[in-house]
């Protein structure tokens, strides 16, 4: 399945729009992540334990838009949109949504 932000995929053309699809994942920070984190900020560099975590996230958002499009009969999804958000009350949950168009190509 294509997966792209554009709105149409070179090349291809699309027969049959089949709806929105969204996928959402809420993940929580734990102590050992944040703790991590902390040490990186105090000390200067990048929080690879942020960062695995930030991208399994994305990943795992993608592929549920993909399931979601496929249970639409739509072999790709274009106009991908990926929006990041922290929340909880000391912001240590991540909420990682992709959403775009399910569609029909030739």
């Amino acid at each position: 399945m294509i997966i792209t932000t554009t709105n149409n995929i070179e090349g291809r053309k699309i027969i049959e729009y089949r709806g929105l699809v969204a996928g959402e994942v809420i993940s929580g920070v734990d102590f050992i992540k944040d703790f991590a984190a902390g040490l990186t900020n105090f000390f200067g560099g990048r929080s690879k334990s942020y960062e695995t975590e930030l991208i399994e996230a994305r990943e795992n958002a993608i592929e549920e838009l993909r399931q979601r499009a496929s249970n639409l009969g739509a072999n790709a999804v274009v106009g991908v949109d990926i929006d990041y958000q922290v929340l909880g009350q000391g912001g240590n949950m991540l909420m990682v949504t992709a959403a775009g168009t399910a569609v029909v190509i030739e």
